[in-house]
């Protein structure tokens, strides 16, 4: 306490300095008589100070005195003052930080020269965000400095996404009640990091409970109020609030302040009570022939006791004492903080006093205006007044007399090795009315009263993994919440995500969630056993149509290759190699030029060779006609059968040419039955084109097996129409199989049944068909003769002797002939 009653005359000596200093040694105020200064200092315990200072001057206009006051009041003092502007013209403070007085209706006659809470306040968030701590609490006064200041600070802590744990007041009085619940508060919270919005003053009995409780682990952020108090910063409260860090007005070096605060000596004036009493609390002795008493603080500890009382000193003071031999804060000029804001308040009433008073008489003109007028004159001349202080700031003020720009100092509590605090400035906020800037160097010594001596955690919850995003509770604040992992193809790449990243379209969700992977890629490729066994299928059944083809055409003119019609057969040879090897298009990765052709020459493929095997059983049809209706029918052509064909293939073609051109196929990436892949498959396009071309061949055949289906009874030494009928019958087996296998399944498994359908059917074709004769061409060759192949066989009533054979070589023969059998 008595640090702080050194300090407080230190600031009003300062003032009295600033007035000499700008009186003697500027042509400012040297055309200004001033008759007379104010200032005022009102704390708990100095009250007396305001009550012998007060002194009025005379009215603004009249030279040579001018009223200005230059104070800086305790709040609720002050406000009770600046109410009554009969007593107060014009109050610049320099200490009183509080929001309140930038009400310009309220308070619509104060200036000050110390920045408005406000900012403090953006500071302090804009502090805790660089740090990353999200979960603060706050422990204020029960005043309007603690409240409004608390009040900002919240506002901008949830603009800014941050949390306050908890807020608490500490009361004026001391109230053990009042007191426990603040620091149960502090004891009983995850938060680790507390702002403290009070005056060292009122913080001194926290720090007294905290202490008492033995809080440490704690990191305190303060305030330009208390954060280079000597009353809180004493070498015991160190492994307490040891790391503390804060904000406090830039510290500046007043040219010759040192040397004056030396020159104060209480035999120079008697009647200078403000002197004596200082003198008095420095030494501990009495000056004599004087009354004035020790000012005695009345305030109760933490305990609940009052400290002890006395007014006057045994021992005298001698005059002899010397301001050099004092270790106090009041020969402390490498601290001047607040004291260059009092030398700065000086300097702005001087600044406007010199430019007004340069309108108002230019030389020896009197005022003409009156009181009022002149009184609101002088009021715009300070508002707008604007000058560089010997440091090199540059003061200005806004219409509600407010600092606009400014800086403060981040300082943070360190011990040196002779024991003692030491504040060290570890960085710098500037700012403006609408920007700032915060520079804390990377190289800056922090110390940080943790177990750890890191950076401490102040979390309600710790930052959420890459993979996982926040989940808030119902209610509660936004930094309480549980980690819930991404869903599939979401990720959260960096740690506290709100919410999980989709995937793109051809990316998914990695097993941990932290990270979007390629989608991988299905098709039936050829490296894989599923399409490598496929293709050596196909190329298989292209090479034994091949051996068939060879067969035919060595032993073409064979009565067995002959009969019924040659040509057609090498057709159906062509086509079922078209077939088999068709199935390779839909094997490896689908691209448009694939797509388009797979499925067109496929249904070519099938055309063709149904068409050519309708051809032959029109023949064999026809012979069945013959041997039930005991007559010689009209017989046709060869010519007829290639025109049967030639028709079903062109048909197919113009149908085929019409879907390649208004809607063909095309490749589609499906992600839609599994989202972990993208299956590489061929959108089909028109399903009605593509049904019609299909449907087309399912008539042929339908043709094809009633066709050979009536004529199966017909005797043949090689049964060609029951082997007709026979893979006809394989034909749709394996086709109406195909249906719901295709359906059943998905992706490269839905090409492979689509491809096995293919070659069982031309393989069940190939076989039924050609392997009979095959077979007697090349292992009974004796069969293979004109007598055997076009031998008369029985009929059904025995008169008509044919065979189909019989019938292709008498229809191969003849143009156009009727022939009657009786």
């Amino acid at each position: 306490m008595e640090k702080q009653k050194i300090g407080i005359i230190n600031e009003v000596i300062n003032w009295i300095f600033g007035v000499i200093e700008h009186h003697t040694g500027s042509d400012i105020l040297r055309m200004l008589a001033l008759t007379g200064y104010v200032t005022s200092k009102i704390h708990e315990g100095m009250s007396r100070v305001c009550a012998h200072l007060l002194f009025m001057l005379r009215d603004p206009c009249s030279p040579p005195s001018q009223i200005i006051t230059s104070c800086h009041f305790h709040f609720k003092f002050w406000l009770q003052l600046s109410s009554n502007y009969k007593y107060f013209k014009f109050q610049v403070g320099y200490a009183s930080s509080s929001s309140i007085f930038s009400n310009d209706i309220q308070f619509p006659y104060i200036l000050r020269t110390i920045p408005s809470d406000k900012f403090q306040s953006e500071a302090i968030v804009n502090l805790i965000r660089h740090f990353g701590w999200v979960w603060v609490g706050a422990i204020a006064s029960d005043d309007d400095y603690g409240k409004y200041g608390v009040k900002f600070f919240r506002e901008e802590m949830e603009s800014a996404n941050l949390c306050v744990a908890f807020s608490e007041t500490i009361p004026k009085v001391y109230s053990n009640e009042k007191m426990k619940i603040a620091v149960d508060a502090v004891k009983s919270s995850t938060a680790k990091v507390i702002v403290l919005y009070a005056t060292d003053i009122d913080l001194s009995p926290f720090v007294l409970e905290v202490i008492h409780h033995n809080i440490t682990d704690r990191t305190w952020i303060a305030t330009e109020a208390w954060i280079t108090s000597a009353l809180i910063a004493k070498p015991e409260y160190f492994p307490y609030f040891g790391g503390t860090i804060g904000f406090a007005v830039p510290r500046s070096v007043i040219p010759g302040l040192k040397e004056f605060l030396y020159d104060v000596h209480p035999s120079k004036d008697p009647n200078d009570v403000l002197t004596i009493e200082f003198w008095q609390t420095a030494f501990n002795c009495t000056w004599p022939n004087s009354s004035v008493p020790y000012n005695v603080d009345h305030r109760v500890n933490m305990t609940g006791k009052e400290d002890r009382l006395y007014d006057m000193s045994d021992q005298l003071c001698t005059g002899e004492e010397k301001l050099e031999d004092l270790k106090s804060t009041y020969l402390d000029t490498s601290q001047l903080r607040i004291t260059n804001n009092v030398r700065q308040a000086v300097y702005l009433l001087a600044h406007a006093i010199d430019l007004f008073s340069q309108f108002l008489f230019g030389g020896t003109q009197r005022c003409e205006f009156s009181p009022y007028k002149c009184f609101h004159c002088l009021w715009l001349y300070l508002t707008k007044i604007k000058f560089i202080t010997h440091d090199g700031r540059k003061i200005e003020l806004d219409r509600n007399g407010d600092v606009l720009n400014g800086s403060y100092d981040i300082l943070n509590w360190h011990m040196d090795n002779t024991g003692e605090i030491t504040f060290v400035k570890v960085g710098e906020y500037k700012f403006t009315s609408s920007k700032y800037e915060f520079v804390l160097p990377k190289n800056s010594t922090l110390f940080w009263n943790t177990e750890s001596s890191r950076l401490p955690d102040s979390v309600c919850t710790k930052v959420c993994p890459p993979g996982t995003r926040k989940g808030i509770h119902q209610g509660q604040p936004i930094c309480c919440f549980d980690c819930i992992p991404c869903t599939d193809g979401y990720v959260s790449e960096k740690p506290g995500q709100r919410l999980c990243d989709p995937c793109g379209e051809n990316d998914w969700s990695n097993a941990e969630k932290n990270k979007c992977v390629p989608k991988h890629v299905e098709f039936l490729a050829y490296e894989e056993a599923l399409g490598f066994t496929l293709v050596i299928l196909s190329i298989f059944g292209a090479l034994v149509v091949l051996a068939v083809t060879v067969v035919y055409v060595i032993h073409r003119h064979t009565p067995l290759v002959k009969a019924n019609d040659r040509e057609l057969s090498f057709l159906i040879q062509m086509s079922l190699g078209i077939t088999v090897l068709s199935s390779m298009l839909f094997i490896g990765k689908p691209c448009n030029w694939s797509c388009k052709t797979r499925q067109v020459t496929l249904a070519l493929g099938f055309c063709l060779c149904l068409s050519s095997i309708l051809g032959k059983t029109v023949s064999l049809f026809f012979a069945y006609r013959i041997s039930i209706s005991k007559t010689r029918l009209i017989s046709m052509h060869p010519i007829f059968r290639k025109l049967i064909v030639l028709i079903c293939v062109v048909g197919e073609i113009g149908v085929c040419t019409a879907y390649l051109v208004l809607e063909p196929p095309s490749l589609f990436k499906n992600i839609e039955p599994q989202n972990v892949k993208i299956i590489f498959e061929c959108n089909e396009g028109s399903i009605e084109f593509l049904c019609s071309i299909f449907g087309f061949d399912v008539l042929l055949a339908l043709l094809c097996f009633v066709t050979t289906f009536v004529a199966r009874q017909l005797p043949d030494n090689y049964y060609e129409g029951k082997c007709i009928t026979f893979g006809m019958l394989v034909f749709f087996i394996v086709w109406i199989s195909f249906v719901p296998a295709y359906l059943g399944t998905k992706g490269k498994f839905n090409v492979a049944v689509e491809i096995f359908a293919i070659l069982a059917s031309s393989y069940g074709l190939l076989g039924c068909v050609f392997l009979p004769k095959c077979f007697i061409i090349l292992l009974r060759p004796k069969r293979n003769t004109d007598e055997t192949v076009g031998g008369r066989v029985p009929t059904v009533d025995r008169s008509i002797q044919l065979t189909s054979a019989s019938v292709s070589s008498e229809l191969n023969s003849t143009m156009v002939s009727t022939i009657l059998d009786e």
